[in-house]
């Protein structure tokens, strides 16, 4: 049970940097071309992404082989 809940982890980890990343890249962008960059408003969001792909894989992650 602890093995099956350290590789769920590992992958739900690597999957919540990865949207992590996507949407500070995403913000980033958005917010330079309309006036500048706010890093309150892009880490806010960041840290919701990563919190709900984290929610997301409790349904279940394609990457790991049951």
């Amino acid at each position: 049970m602890k093995n099956k809940f350290l590789i769920w982890l590992k992958a739900a980890g690597i999957r919540a940097a990865k949207t992590v990343a996507q949407t500070v890249i995403a913000t980033i962008g958005t917010t330079a071309m309309l006036d500048g960059v706010n890093w309150t408003m892009v880490l806010s969001a960041s840290a919701m992404a990563g919190i709900l792909s984290l929610l997301t894989s409790v349904a279940g992650l394609p990457e790991i082989k049951e």
